[in-house]
């Protein structure tokens, strides 16, 4: 499968943005979804992350209660709302695609990779 991120951009603290990932191929809805993000000189932190239906959702301690993924698979993409932003959001958001069965958060359970997109918040 192939991934292509989209909709970061410079905003400021408190504002919202949502970023989207689509995805090629027919076989979307097999796929457990999961976006992560990279700083510079950091390593990339697991986010949030969706089952392939979409019923389960888990996502990091900061961002729970601000950031919300979803996905449709009619549509073969998956977003992540972002609210309440923070300067400390500030990094390249990358979206994954696992066959696994179980929930996961590492990066290595990902197998697939979509080329990023930069999110900025100013404070």
């Amino acid at each position: 499968v192939q991934l292509q991120a989209s909709g970061g951009g410079l905003v400021q603290a408190g504002d919202s943005l949502r970023l989207s990932c689509a995805a090629s191929g027919r076989t979307f809805s097999r796929y457990r979804m999961g976006w992560f993000r990279q700083a510079p000189g950091k390593e990339r932190d697991f986010v949030a992350g969706i089952s392939m239906s979409g019923g389960s959702t888990y996502y990091a301690e900061s961002v729970k209660g601000r950031f919300t993924i979803s996905r449709d698979n009619a549509k073969n993409t998956v977003y992540l709302q972002m609210n309440s932003l923070k300067p400390e959001d500030t990094a390249t958001y990358y979206c994954a695609a696992s066959s696994g069965v179980v929930p996961t958060t590492a990066t290595t359970s990902y197998s697939y990779w979509g080329q990023g997109t930069q999110v900025t918040v100013s404070s």
